[in-house]
């Protein structure tokens, strides 16, 4: 992350260090962070995958498991 964060100052004519201060003046003059700050929530079909795996852990019985990566990757490409 900070190459890339050092490749785009340099492309904005910017050292990291200016960069810094450019964003420490402008917390300062908005008295905050000068960018909105969330959380990403995931869409309704990760979330439901998301609640599906955690049903899955809290009940095995009802799904294949699997101790072997390449066992479960045969299987799911056979």
């Amino acid at each position: 992350m900070k190459k890339e964060f050092e490749e785009l100052c340099q492309d904005l004519g910017l050292s990291m260090t200016s960069a810094f201060t450019v964003f420490a003046k402008a917390v300062v003059r908005h008295r905050g962070i000068p960018f909105e700050l969330m959380i990403d929530q995931p869409n309704a079909e990760t979330r439901a995958a998301i609640e599906e795996a955690r049903a899955a852990k809290k009940n095995p019985s009802k799904g294949k498991t699997y101790t072997d990566v390449d066992v479960m990757m045969r299987e799911l490409l056979s």
